[in-house]
């Protein structure tokens, strides 16, 4: 598998739609530069998120932090990934990798590779993750030459990664993550998405989370965030798409609005516009979707979540990412070290950054320090999510 763009001939395009697509993309654009929610992170002087920031992220449901990867990182994330692509399975009823050896996530437990087929939309108009992908994307006709199916998503890549682990510790990223959710936060999941040129499906509209929607205590950041990293930035053509403001509705009707509009293309979204090195913030809650890759370029996402602790401790699972179970301290804990190894991870690959500090496990800190020989200990982590 190449991470790069690759020639599937001449098929890659919307047909008949076209014209429409190209025109719905650049309003789009235009929309999206106009909301004031990018810029570098930055700080209060009592060190506290800038609140310019956080008043743009809870108006829109989505922030674009941009520069955050630099170069060294950027290159260190896309040769662990271009070894890890090698090492997955060959073809999705197989345990061997492309070179013959059994492949890294043969022996998992836990969900890892997702297949689709080329510019498909495999979870639209089916019961699939609880039914929260109501409405089917439009699928593009592939090339001839495409193959069968290509891997869209990997998920619990932290234990596969450790230019993946270092980013999961990025002191700026924590901070942000404690401003939104508390000083407490939890971990959620973390994954791998690839949208391959002429290749990478798409991703119905839909809004995360499968509890708490009726809930007397549910508001704007319930169901947490995802923070999305970009190995080689993001496009209309290739990115996430958002309807901003979506997230303080609670859970609305997404077949009623695709109706309504006649088309998948609802016209109050806009893209998620990013640089190489970029890092957004996206609430889970904010109706979210992407349409099927048809352009040449491929997008690397390095996708990890986290929660308030209040939306987690004592809840049941939705059982979308894992099995149901009601989550309790032990639990909560378990999952978090993780957390403590990618911040050990970090401060011994930049050891002039200032390692961020987390609250819950910080008297614990000299029980996680990192090293090489604990990522088969990471195998199957994700069993631990915290689904909600």
């Amino acid at each position: 598998m190449t991470l790069r763009a690759q020639d599937l001939g001449a098929a890659r395009n919307y047909g008949d739609e076209e014209a429409a697509m190209t025109a719905y993309r650049r309003d789009g654009e235009a929309r999206a530069m106009k909301l004031g929610n990018r810029g570098p992170i930055r700080y209060n002087a009592d060190g506290t998120l800038a609140q310019d920031i956080l008043d743009a992220y809870w108006r829109t449901g989505f922030y674009v932090f941009t520069g955050v990867l630099k170069a060294d990182e950027l290159d260190d994330i896309e040769a662990d990934i271009k070894t890890l692509l090698d090492r997955l399975p060959a073809s999705e009823d197989s345990e061997l990798d492309s070179r013959g050896n059994r492949a890294i996530t043969a022996d998992c437990k836990a969900p890892t590779v997702f297949w689709a087929k080329p510019l498909s939309d495999p979870f639209g108009g089916t019961e699939l993750a609880n039914g929260r992908h109501p409405a089917k994307m439009f699928e593009p006709e592939p090339a001839p030459d495409a193959p069968e199916k290509s891997i869209y998503l990997l998920l619990g890549s932290l234990q596969f990664s450790e230019a993946c682990l270092r980013v999961y510790g990025h002191p700026d990223l924590l901070r942000v993550a404690a401003a939104v959710n508390g000083d407490d936060f939890t971990p959620f999941n973390e994954g791998l998405f690839i949208k391959q040129p002429g290749l990478g499906a798409s991703v119905a509209w839909h809004q995360d989370g499968v509890t708490h929607w009726e809930s007397p205590q549910w508001d704007q950041g319930t169901h947490g965030f995802n923070f999305m990293a970009q190995l080689y930035g993001c496009t209309s053509a290739n990115g996430l798409w958002i309807v901003p403001g979506t997230h303080k509705l609670g859970k609305v009707d997404i077949k009623a609005m695709v109706d309504e509009a006649g088309t998948d293309r609802l016209p109050e979204a806009v893209p998620m516009l990013c640089e190489p090195g970029d890092v957004a913030i996206n609430n889970r809650q904010v109706l979210h979707g992407s349409f099927a890759n048809t352009s040449a370029d491929t997008r690397l996402t390095v996708n990890f979540g986290f929660h308030r602790r209040s939306s987690v401790l004592g809840v049941t699972a939705g059982g979308v990412h894992n099995e149901a179970a009601t989550y309790d301290l032990g639990r909560i804990e378990e999952r978090s070290r993780v957390i403590m190894y990618g911040i050990d991870a970090r401060r011994q690959r930049y050891p002039g950054e200032t390692p961020y500090l987390y609250q819950p496990l910080a008297a614990r800190e000299k029980e996680y320090r990192w090293h090489s020989d604990l990522l088969p200990s990471l195998k199957d982590y994700n069993l631990l999510d915290l689904s909600i």
